[in-house]
């Protein structure tokens, strides 16, 4: 199924691109969450028509994650947690605990938006973690995992 994006989507296309996705993708997330439309010669009309209004959009949302990126980049957040012999913890620090925490400084962050590429922390230590704001914009956070 062809679609026209009408955002930018990570691993997918940019904004205006018409990519070939599987129906199921489309028909369940890319049309509902309004992020493409179904590619048909009146869809490229009403696209064409709505670009730079879309673009305007899209340079908003990248103005805000950027603003965002600029508050939390270099962060030190340290999180208390119980831990067993050689600095193993009881149980683990995910990315709910990361995004709480942030909140709980003050920042606007979805636990979505955290990524832990090895997984969720399972000993003390220092992590640096990325939070990926917008599809172009990451900061860099340090997370302190310490005991108790």
């Amino acid at each position: 199924m062809n679609v026209i994006l009408l955002e930018r989507v990570n691993n997918l296309g940019d904004l205006g691109e018409e990519v070939s996705v599987r129906p199921g993708f489309a028909r369940n997330y890319l049309i509902p969450n309004a992020k493409a439309v179904q590619a048909n010669k009146a869809n490229r009309e009403v696209f064409e028509q709505r670009r730079s209004e879309l673009e305007a959009k899209a340079q908003g949302i990248l103005g805000v994650a950027k603003a965002r990126a600029d508050k939390i980049e270099g962060h030190i957040l340290t999180i208390m947690v119980k831990s067993g012999e050689e600095g193993r913890l009881y149980g683990s620090v995910g990315t709910q605990d990361i995004a709480d925490a942030l909140v709980a400084d003050g920042h606007e962050v979805e636990r979505s938006e955290v990524r832990l590429p090895d997984g969720a922390i399972r000993a003390l230590g220092e992590y640096e973690i990325a939070v990926q704001l917008h599809s172009d914009v990451t900061a860099a956070i340090k997370v302190s995992v310490v005991e108790e």
